[in-house]
């Protein structure tokens, strides 16, 4: 990693940090000149080249924005922000200190909306050429396909979760048909509260890594949590914040749990997918178990009822 990092003339002083992330590996490193930076060396056949360069520049042009988003270094003269060593691709960012926000207080949702809203504004010139799309498919049939074709389900419990996930799916897909042609918009993708570190400043947002194309509730839903009473009241005040800079449809409301089904299912194929990673053991060693996955048809069957209730509605 240091031979990496002084391939592209950023020598390290020996002393770095291993980050909490399972995709990708990402290190604090410190610097001989006396900087700290965070290198990420991408998880190998994920993104291609081209897909990584898009999420660079979209941060870039968030950036150029004054929008308070953490954007890669230039690596060379050129301006290059990927760089390659021993077969690994990398990117460096400069560190940048935060805090978890405060989700249960209005001002600080609201300006997190406002700052979202200006992502969007920009997400929403153009969509990526190159990035897949938040979509059914890909966040639902095909991870379905692949838990059913590596045999991830034990046996006794296959029925029920089959049943439960193609009722799910299905659901997800009359949500989606009864919200009709929504615009599509380049998003963060990831927008939850530990990809939003707030400082006195106020936010900056972390981590484009799962960047895509799809409707821009998907940045929103993941800032609601608690019961219904209090999902209402958390989107009133990002909206508040939000709407100041962008117009959400709200015929995407219908889709927050929609959205949640799908980011459930897509989560548990990400782990399988990992298992081999030694790294996915260690942090998930419940995953697999007959109870994991009794509490994943349970948590699907929540999701169902959920998706039969009127949206959520913010004011």
């Amino acid at each position: 990693m240091l031979d990496a990092l002084e391939s592209a003339g950023l020598r390290g002083d020996g002393r770095f940090i291993a980050l909490n992330s399972y995709e990708n590996r990402v290190y604090q490193v410190s610097l001989e000149d006396g900087r700290v930076v965070v290198a990420k060396f991408y998880r190998p056949h994920r993104w291609t080249d081209a897909q990584i360069l898009e999420e660079h520049a979209f941060v870039v042009e968030l950036a150029q924005h004054e929008i308070p988003v953490v954007a890669p270094m230039a690596l060379d003269e050129a301006g290059a922000t990927l760089a390659t060593f021993d077969g690994y691709r990398f990117a460096v960012y400069p560190r940048r200190g935060g805090r978890a926000p405060e989700l249960d207080d209005a001002d600080t949702l609201e300006r997190i909306g406002r700052f979202i809203g200006r992502i969007h504004a920009v997400g929403a010139v153009v969509c990526f050429a190159t990035r897949p799309a938040l979509d059914v498919e890909s966040f639902g049939v095909e991870p379905r396909e692949w838990i059913l074709a590596h045999d991830c389900v034990p046996a006794d419990l296959l029925p029920a979760w089959t049943g439960i996930v193609d009722q799910a799916i299905e659901a997800v897909r009359s949500a989606f048909d009864r919200a009709g042609d929504l615009r599509i918009l380049r998003l963060h993708g990831d927008c939850h509260a530990g990809n939003v570190l707030w400082t006195d400043a106020g936010p900056h947002f972390v981590d484009f890594d799962d960047a895509r194309n799809g409707p821009a509730v998907q940045d929103l839903w993941m800032l609601l949590s608690g019961d219904r009473a209090s999902m209402t009241r958390q989107l009133s005040d990002v909206l508040a914040g939000y709407e100041d800079f962008a117009d959400l449809d709200r015929r995407e409301l219908q889709l927050i749990e929609p959205l949640r089904t799908l980011r459930l299912i897509h989560y548990s194929a990400w782990i399988a997918r990992r298992w081999d990673d030694p790294a996915f053991p260690a942090a998930f060693p419940w995953f697999g178990t007959q109870r994991y996955w009794q509490d994943r048809v349970l948590e699907l069957r929540e999701q169902v009822a959920a998706m039969q209730e009127p949206a959520i509605e913010g004011a």
